[in-house]
This record gives structure tokens, C-alpha cells and sequence, in this order.
């Protein structure tokens, strides 16, 4: 059986009645030829079921139409533990698929990967470079940097470079939080803080120390790694040194979960004996038992903008940080 062949760019030209020179034009998207000439073209395209060849354009145009979506994370984090990767990923995807591009989903959890993916980037395989979830010690913000690879960065960068950011204010929403426990009278408020190498766990414990300031209380903190079991040793331990806690502002909403389990275990009732609030509000806080009061980060905004950041030319942008505002959502639980 044979197979119907593929039509050529020969095929449209002679069907439009125009050059192959001015196909290729057409198809490349460049701007040189008049808009009767590229809608003939555009007709015999659709007329005949053309499919531009995207390896033979690319080597035309020197883009790829791919960009890549890096976590430095590993893939247990990634696909199972946070849920707020799945919505980064997924609304990345939305926002690249309408604007006729793909995101390739990369891992940078060991020197290995981090190699592997600076030699993938320096290969041209990719238009531009989204980072997520940074570390301080990450070395790729600066590798792609010098590579001359358009960067943006999902949070404000764990190091010292200079690249274009969509954050939220994690410093104002740990505040906001911390001031809702000390309006409701709880006087020995702990938290449970995120890794320090990383820029929202810096910023938010920033927000619980600016809350406490002033009030007459102490700073009693706990570190954990922003995952559910970090949360629940990290207030078993919070318990421990400070029996007569009352409250405690956990910077994720993984964490204060563990914490409730933690809680839980130790027969102390929430909100009664310890009020505790998240950070994120992923789609589980509703239905902890009690429902989690918490302070509700705008993911699928900040992958956005992230997004039409990088795509947005540097000498059409207005900005290079978009900072989006964070909301407190009252619930049972503090």
C-alpha cells in the first residue's frame, strides 16, 4: 500500500503562483512580503494540507519554538509530594500552547542533571529557560546567563544575578498571617519555617519576625523542607521546647499539615489549645480536619507572567519583576 505523499513547498508555490523563495517567507513568518501575496499563500497551504517541516524552519529562523521548564527538584517532589508544581507545569503548558510553542520539563536534582541540562540549553535545543523552586547553591541561573539564553525566574532568584521575576509577596502574606493569630489573642506563636537557601522560606520567615516586632513576643523557630513530614517533625520538636505554645504560622501549606498530624498525635486540639495557619493554599486545605486557615498564593498568575515575561521582548517589556499581591483565606483553623 502506498502512502499519500506529504505536500512540498514546491507544491504550494506553483498552487499560489508564487516563487518557493516566497513560500519560505511566508512560512518563516518574515515580514518582507505583502499581505495579498501571504494570504495566496496561506490559502494554498490550507488548500493542500501543508505541514511545514519545523527541523528545516528552524534552521532558518534559529529558534526552536521550545522552551525549557526547569525544577531543581527531585522527581518525587515534582510529581507527587507539592501539588503547586502540577499547576505550575500545567499552566505553562496552556500559556506556550497558545502562543503556538512547547515547554520541555527538565530536573536539576544532582551536579549530573545540572551538566546535562546546561549542555541541552548551550545546545540551542531551547529559546529560553524558566527556573523554578531554586536553591542558593544552584549554578545554573548564572551558566544560562552567560550563555546569552533569555532566563526568567518563578520567585525571586535564590543568587545573586540579575534576570527577570514573577514572585508574590511572601514577606506581606507571612505578616498578614502572623497579625491575624496575634488579632485573635494567641500570645506564644512559633512557625515552621522553610529551607533558608531558598528565597521564600527567607521571605516568609521575614513576614513572621516583622509581625512579631513590637508585639512583646519572642521568635520560636522551627526549620523544615517544605514537605508534609518536615512539618510534623518540625512541630513535635516546636512542642517540646515550648510546651505552652498556642499557635503556629507554618510557611507552606504541606507543612502545616503535617503539623496538624503532629498536633493531632500530641491531643492537642485546633484551633482550641494551637491555632495554625499555611502558606499557598493548595486545593487539600479545605478538607484538613479543621479546614486550613492559610494565605493563598496566586500560582497559576505568577506561571503566567513568568510566562509572558520571557516571551515579551526585553525592549518591549515595562518591567522585569512582576510582584502579585497574596490573600488571607480564614478557615477553621486559627
Amino acid at each position: 500500500m502506498s502512502r499519500t505523499r506529504r505536500p512540498t513547498l514546491e507544491a504550494v508555490a506553483a498552487r499560489a503562483g508564487v516563487s518557493r523563495a516566497t513560500v519560505s517567507r511566508v512560512v518563516n513568518g518574515l515580514p518582507t512580503v505583502t499581505p495579498e501575496i501571504r494570504a495566496q499563500v496561506m490559502r494554498a497551504i490550507e488548500e493542500l494540507g501543508y505541514i511545514p517541516n519545523s527541523a528545516a524552519r528552524s534552521l532558518v529562523t534559529k529558534r526552536t519554538d521550545s522552551y525549557a521548564l526547569v525544577a531543581s527538584e527531585p522527581p518525587s517532589r515534582v510529581f507527587s509530594d507539592d501539588p503547586l508544581f502540577s499547576i505550575v507545569i500545567r499552566t505553562v503548558s496552556v500559556e506556550l500552547e497558545a502562543a503556538d510553542k512547547q515547554v520541555v520539563l527538565m530536573l536539576a536534582s544532582s551536579p549530573r542533571s545540572h551538566a546535562r541540562i546546561e549542555r541541552y540549553v548551550a545546545g540551542g535545543h531551547v529559546d529560553g529557560v524558566m527556573l523554578i523552586s531554586m536553591h542558593a547553591a544552584d549554578p545554573l541561573p548564572a551558566a544560562i546567563l552567560r550563555m546569552g539564553v533569555p532566563v526568567v525566574s518563578y520567585g525571586r532568584p535564590a543568587v545573586n544575578v540579575e534576570m527577570p521575576y514573577a514572585d508574590n509577596d511572601n514577606v506581606g502574606g507571612a505578616r498578614r498571617a502572623v497579625e491575624h493569630l496575634l488579632a485573635t489573642g494567641r500570645r506564644r506563636i512559633a512557625t515552621i519555617a522553610g529551607p533558608p537557601d531558598m528565597i521564600a522560606g527567607q521571605d516568609r520567615l521575614t513576614g513572621y519576625r516583622e509581625a512579631l516586632r513590637g508585639s512583646g513576643r519572642r521568635s520560636i523557630v522551627a526549620v523544615g523542607d517544605f514537605t508534609r513530614e518536615s512539618g510534623a517533625v518540625a512541630m513535635r520538636q516546636l512542642l517540646e521546647d515550648d510546651p505552652q505554645l498556642d499557635a503556629v504560622f507554618a510557611a507552606n501549606d504541606l507543612m502545616a499539615i503535617g503539623a496538624l498530624q503532629a498536633l493531632r498525635r500530641a491531643g492537642r486540639r485546633v484551633p482550641d489549645d494551637v491555632a495554625v495557619v499555611g502558606f499557598d493554599d493548595i486545593e487539600a486545605a479545605k478538607f484538613t480536619d479543621p479546614p486550613l486557615t492559610t494565605v493563598r498564593h496566586p500560582v497559576v498568575d505568577q506561571a503566567t507572567a513568568m510566562v509572558r515575561l520571557l516571551l515579551t521582548p526585553p525592549s518591549e517589556r515595562t518591567t522585569d519583576r512582576v510582584i502579585l499581591p497574596t490573600e488571607l483565606i480564614v478557615r477553621d483553623s486559627a
